[in-house]
């Protein structure tokens, strides 16, 4: 995960890098007719409608810079033709990035910069 809520996930055929940014959660919204906290929570309690998972990783993959036809065609191919359950945890990943966004990076005397050796 990175700062900007992409997520790089190995995924169907490859790896890719996913990205629900603003406009793609309002367009998540109206796909779905719910909202992206509502999404998430179905995607955990596994009550969620099969297009639930198919529009998070399509719109994934358009938010993470793929060209819109060919998002849809590896949505057909690795996530229409399987078992929901096969997808569930990368629409899972994807939303819970994008809604959470990035961890805080880690604090401590490992990552500081080292002040002794700046004031000598």
């Amino acid at each position: 995960m990175s700062r900007d809520a992409s997520v790089t996930l190995d995924w169907a055929d490859g790896t890719y890098v996913f990205r629900l940014a603003w406009a793609e959660l309002e367009m998540l919204q109206e796909a779905v007719d719910a909202g992206p906290w509502v999404v998430l929570q179905r995607l955990v309690d596994k009550s969620c409608r099969v297009g639930d998972i198919s529009n998070v990783i399509r719109l994934g993959l358009i938010g993470g810079g793929l060209e819109p036809v060919a998002a849809l065609k590896l949505v057909r191919s690795y996530v229409e033709a399987r078992p929901p359950a096969e997808s569930l945890i990368h629409a899972f990943a994807v939303l819970s990035a994008a809604l959470n966004g990035a961890p805080e990076e880690p604090v401590g005397e490992h990552e500081a910069a080292n002040q002794e050796a700046e004031n000598a």
